[in-house]
């Protein structure tokens, strides 16, 4: 854990500046075992962020569900909409989404929990790679209560550290809806903790 805040910045740990893997991908289509460069590149990411929203008990399944429709389905991969890494993200963002109620959930069981060791009095600086256990009390009340898809955008933006652009990508959407979801999901959580923002997102939109 790093004690970063939760940005729409770029992330400084280098996650961008890896090699796209849209090359491997496409060699796959011919060489299937191929594909486990993809999967090494990747799943312990995926799988973090799959443990964030569902907890680490539905985090393997969800995780390995990804890459299985991702290798099932990775004729349909277009790198001229998004690098390997943020289609990837969508797919999670999609088998997590099967787990909707699973999710809703957990977030308000842990609620109930009580503050996070990073809410009580620093709410408006919470861990960017906060663990699913790390996301309760008020926080994840507030989470919980959000509509499907702005919860979707606000933690692809907040956990997985994507771009406005590539939230747009993973979810199929136009960008104004990403930035129109984004700022309703900071209100609701704002709103919701006392005029906190524990998030502390950005408020301009940004690449």
């Amino acid at each position: 854990m790093t004690g970063e805040p939760l940005t729409a910045d770029p992330p400084r740990d280098g996650a961008r500046e890896r090699a796209d893997h849209s090359g491997v991908l496409r060699m796959s289509l011919k060489d299937p075992e191929r594909f486990g460069e993809i999967f090494d590149s990747y799943f312990a990411e995926i799988h973090g962020y799959a443990a964030k929203r569902l907890g680490p008990d539905a985090a393997s399944d969800a995780a390995s569900q990804t890459f299985l429709e991702a290798f099932r389905g990775r004729e349909r991969y277009d790198p001229a909409r998004a690098n390997v890494r943020t289609w990837l993200y969508g797919i999670a963002t999609n088998v997590i989404g099967k787990h909707r109620r699973s999710e809703v959930r957990g977030l308000r069981a842990r609620a109930r929990l009580g503050p996070g060791r990073h809410e009580a009095g620093h709410a408006d600086r919470v861990d960017a790679r906060v663990s699913a256990q790390g996301l309760r009390g008020s926080l994840a009340g507030a989470l919980a209560g959000l509509p499907a898809g702005e919860r979707d955008v606000l933690l692809l933006v907040a956990l997985a550290d994507l771009t406005h652009e590539e939230v747009a990508a993973a979810l199929g959407i136009p960008y104004g809806t990403v930035g129109s979801r984004l700022s309703r999901a900071r209100k609701k959580v704002r709103a919701a903790l006392g005029g906190t923002n524990p998030t502390h997102v950005q408020e301009d939109d940004h690449g």
